[in-house]
């Protein structure tokens, strides 16, 4: 898919932009026009990446992408580059093949590939939140997942779809469960500076490499729009037992590359995945540009190290 094709995955809307794989709505607002052109100091430099590794003709690995292929803003783009993969359209002749869909949901049969080629994703065919928080307490031996009709308490109510962001707050126990909702324990992830704290740890093969900190106001907590976000690393944000857990967690959700987001509750210290995602864009926008090539870079080197180690 060509760059210049790109305004064909939106749609407009009344008033806001449809993302038509998705369904997911994003408002027509300044703060979107603002978010758009920060985005562009990171697409430029990652094109010079990508022109760079052509003129040194980096043919190795090669990757092709199935059934679609991703666009510049989502984090496998400038990482591939940055690798020195070749992006090609044959699947059946690449070194790496990726399933690149965004539906919560997916059927992708395997398609023909040559012996040996490195399969990502695959296996991953739900990210619904109800999958989720069957994955994270087989995982961490202790619930996300609530039953909102016996539940007493406040707790979280989300769409099972991926990139929906409209969850709400409810007190319970409710009358009934809304069809196509899941319903989670309220973590407490507040911060000073009545900020909420959302640690999102991006995976390669299964384990975390790096983690953004994405911060924003108590009473926009479940929106993207962050008001801070920071470069870390997971041994700074985790103990070696919640890496195993989020290594598990992966596993569950036979999830090879993709985002997590985690929370962790102020009160009990507990850390909790609430969602995952294998398409996942970034760096988040509100990174500061030194910042996201750095994660990039990272990213990358364990892009080539674990899916594409160097052939003797």
């Amino acid at each position: 898919m060509t760059d210049r094709l790109w305004l064909t995955d939106f749609k407009y809307d009344d008033g806001a932009m449809l993302v038509k794989k998705t369904g997911a709505r994003i408002p027509l607002t300044f703060s979107l026009i603002n978010d758009v052109f920060t985005w562009l100091t990171f697409y430029g430099a990652a094109q010079s990446w990508r022109i760079w590794r052509r003129i040194e003709g980096h043919k190795r690995p090669t990757i092709a992408f199935y059934p679609d292929k991703p666009r510049p803003w989502y984090f496998i783009w400038p990482v591939m580059h940055v690798a020195g993969a070749k992006l090609i359209d044959d699947v059946t002749k690449a070194d790496i093949v990726m399933q690149f869909d965004d539906c919560t949901e997916t059927n992708n049969k395997l398609p023909d590939v040559k012996d040996g080629a490195r399969l990502v994703n695959f296996e991953c065919h739900d990210v619904s939140k109800s999958k989720v928080g069957v994955a994270f307490e087989k995982a961490a031996g202790y619930s996300l997942a609530v039953d909102p009709t016996t539940y007493t308490g406040r707790m979280v109510e989300k769409s099972e779809l991926n990139a929906a962001h409209d969850g709400r707050v409810l007190e319970g126990p409710l009358d009934e469960a809304i069809p196509g909702k899941c319903y989670q324990v309220l973590v407490d992830n507040e911060i000073e500076g009545g900020l909420v704290e959302d640690l999102r740890c991006c995976l390669v093969n299964g384990s975390p490499v790096v983690v953004f900190r994405k911060r924003r106001p108590l009473e926009r907590r479940f929106a993207n729009e962050n008001a801070q976000v920071l470069l870390d690393e997971p041994r700074n944000c985790y103990t070696a037992d919640e890496i195993t857990v989020i290594e598990r967690f992966a596993k569950e959700m036979r999830l090879d590359w993709g985002g997590i987001d985690c929370l962790r509750d102020r009160n009990s210290g507990r850390l909790y995945i609430v969602d995952a995602n294998k398409t996942d864009m970034g760096p988040p926008v509100a990174l500061k540009l030194g910042s996201k090539l750095r994660a990039t870079r990272r990213m990358a080197q364990a892009f080539g190290t674990r899916f594409a180690p160097k052939r003797r």
